[in-house]
């Protein structure tokens, strides 16, 4: 069975499509149909058909595109058992976070990295929708994910490694008069204006429930992704917010309040492929960005 027609009908699983697929492993639509019906006709059952314009997977073809899995733990393996005689494994990891995961862990982790002899660490900021990190793990090697609190894991088919649970607080301007206080309720903030981020984002389920405990709809002014952008508008007193700890807790342009009687925060992991998390060199970057995290979160001494 071809290793390249498996790998093809797994990306068009974990892609949606060919077209997505074709993308994520640098070929052409062609060379993907090419593969699937190559590898349609060595098990001589249907693996794709017709819906709208594009395919999508038989039974048959998701059953193969889950099994390929294996297969491609299973080359990984072997690559791993080599890699194990050698004095240092090596090789290029690709790694992405999203934005303020990116800010608060890719300096340090390449500053250990550049200590791995044979390693190079090639970083990328994605900072997509919660539902949408595992796809990225078709093309990056390491995801650097968040989640809130509440929210479900990854799923099956991915690798999760825990790096850290960082705090949400309030963020408001230093002049504000809830600027003072040692915590905050969510109804000491019911009638203020919020500069959220959007729909579908890790920390907006985090704005309903201080709604919900406050007994009131947040009245949000303006929604805006980039956390910088965010500090430079609660710092000008344009609206309160919710800021990471770690990440922004030492910028002079804001205060940072914790919030009491709302469980606030967010899970930072990684997120990677069975396959990839074989392999030698991917686990001596992983190593390195657990023990970062580690790091900032531990207590001071």
């Amino acid at each position: 069975m071809d290793v390249r027609g498996l790998q093809a009908l797994r990306a068009v699983a974990t892609q949606g499509g060919v077209t997505a697929a074709a993308r994520v492993l640098h070929l052409t639509p062609s060379a993907v149909s090419q593969q699937l019906a190559h590898l349609e006709r060595g098990v001589g059952v249907p693996l794709t058909e017709r819906a709208g314009r594009g395919v999508r997977l038989t039974a048959a073809g998701r059953a193969l595109a889950d099994a390929a899995v294996d297969v491609a733990v299973a080359v990984e393996r072997a690559a791993a058992a080599v890699d194990r005689l050698r004095a240092h494994p090596g090789g290029t990891v690709r790694v992405s976070a999203f934005a303020s995961g990116a800010q608060l862990l890719l300096p340090g982790l390449l500053a250990r990295a550049a200590a791995l002899p044979g390693v190079v660490v090639e970083c990328s900021d994605d900072d997509v929708a919660q539902d949408a990190f595992v796809a990225l793990t078709d093309e990056i090697d390491v995801v650097v994910a968040h989640r809130g609190d509440d929210s479900p894991g990854w799923g099956p088919g991915v690798v999760v490694r825990h790096l850290l649970r960082e705090p949400l607080d309030v963020a408001l301007a230093p002049a504000h008069p809830l600027a003072g206080r040692a915590a905050l309720e969510p109804r000491d903030l019911a009638d203020e204006d919020w500069v959220a981020v959007r729909e579908g984002f890790p920390v907006a389920r985090v704005l309903d429930a201080i709604g919900a405990r406050a007994g009131v709809t947040p009245r949000v002014r303006h929604r805006i992704n980039d956390f910088h952008v965010v500090a430079a508008l609660v710092g000008a007193g344009h609206g309160v917010s919710l800021l990471p700890r770690y990440t922004f807790g030492a910028d002079p342009r804001v205060r940072l309040v914790p919030l009491a009687g709302v469980r606030a925060g967010r899970h930072v992991e990684a997120l990677l492929r069975p396959d990839r998390a074989e392999r030698l060199v991917v686990q001596r970057v992983l190593g390195e960005l657990e023990a970062l995290a580690a790091s900032l979160t531990a207590p001071a001494t």
